[in-house]
């Protein structure tokens, strides 16, 4: 027996209230990016939480006594001494002498960082060339943190910069932009926004995802200027049709212009009818544009909905094509 009777009628409409972005916000810069940097060192000092021997470890103890002018002739082993990974980034216009944070991870048998101390080591780039040095003490965090994540550490400003990568980019006589979330209608927007300001055709969007800016005669060697200003021209960015469901958490989240068709689906002890048209007395009437789905949401879990109720009700409205969106379960 049908205990519930849920009515809805929707209001639609074909555009939703969107607000503009900057187009810094939207796009990143072709090389203008952070590098990795990785290298392999030590951590001594220790208090026996450390890896207590191991091939990788005892040679690289050996070789750091003989670096210190002594040569130990057995195998040094210590429980004070751990083996480590040590990354960094370099930021893109990364200068000699600029500090790094510095992120240490152990891949021995350590138990614990905690109180220890990185040797010197040099990280180096996906090139292989050597960009930055590390060392300093250890730091695990609180104390609760501390004995969860005890083999990562952090050293703030731990690390320098020795080399610099060479970027000539104020010599640039071209730009390429590529947004962050790839959309044909969002990509010509921007081509059209950049035209309009800049008084000319300097902007070519190539595809979803670039758009190719010519530095204009009157801003050549001043490209930072120009980025500047292209970085805060406004933009109103289109978002795809997409739900979103957390299936554990039962979260779930709505984006774009969501659309519901007329259609009536029974699940359950519940009907549920989309209708088009005005509300009628004694119905929940949705508010029109972006809050459908919203108050869609709100009517099923007034009637005690699950989320896997919600999850196979949308489904089944998205299989029906009454819903016209993406719906993506995470």
């Amino acid at each position: 027996m049908i205990k519930n009777l849920l009515l809805l009628s929707l209001i639609f409409s074909s555009q939703s209230f969107a607000s503009s972005s900057r187009i810094k916000d939207l796009v990143t810069v072709k090389g203008v990016r952070e590098n990795p940097l990785i290298g392999y060192g030590l951590v001594i000092g220790l208090n026996g939480t450390g890896d207590g021997g191991g091939e990788i470890t005892n040679t690289s103890l050996k070789k750091m006594f003989q670096t210190l002018g002594l040569n130990p002739q057995k195998e040094v082993t210590s429980k004070n001494v751990a083996a480590v990974i040590v990354t960094a980034k370099l930021p893109a216009f990364g200068r000699l002498g600029q500090k790094l944070d510095i992120t240490v991870s152990s891949i021995g048998d350590a138990s614990s960082l905690a109180g220890g101390t990185l040797l010197v080591t040099p990280l180096k780039g996906g090139d292989g060339q050597i960009y930055a040095m590390a060392h300093g003490p250890l730091s695990v965090g609180g104390t609760e943190k501390g004995k969860k994540f005890a083999t990562t550490a952090r050293i703030p400003d731990g690390g320098i910069v020795e080399k610099e990568l060479e970027l000539s980019f104020n010599d640039k006589k071209a730009l390429r932009l590529a947004l962050n979330n790839p959309d044909f209608t969002t990509a010509a927007r921007v081509e059209r926004t950049i035209n309009q300001e800049l008084g000319g055709k300097y902007a070519t969007a190539g595809d979803s995802a670039t758009v190719d800016v010519i530095i204009p005669h009157y801003y050549e060697r001043k490209v930072v200027e120009l980025l500047a200003n292209i970085e805060n021209f406004k933009v109103i960015a289109d978002v795809a049709a997409k739900i979103v469901i957390n299936e554990r958490t039962g979260t779930l989240v709505a984006g774009g212009d969501i659309v519901l068709k007329k259609s009536a689906i029974s699940h359950k002890d519940m009907v549920l009818e989309v209708k088009d048209g005005e509300g009628q007395s004694g119905v929940i009437a949705a508010l029109p544009q972006t809050t459908t789905i919203n108050d869609l949401v709100k009517a099923l879990n007034a009637l005690g909905t699950t989320p896997e109720d919600l999850i196979s009700i949308f489904q089944a409205l998205k299989q029906n094509g009454s819903l016209l969106a993406e719906i993506e379960l995470i």
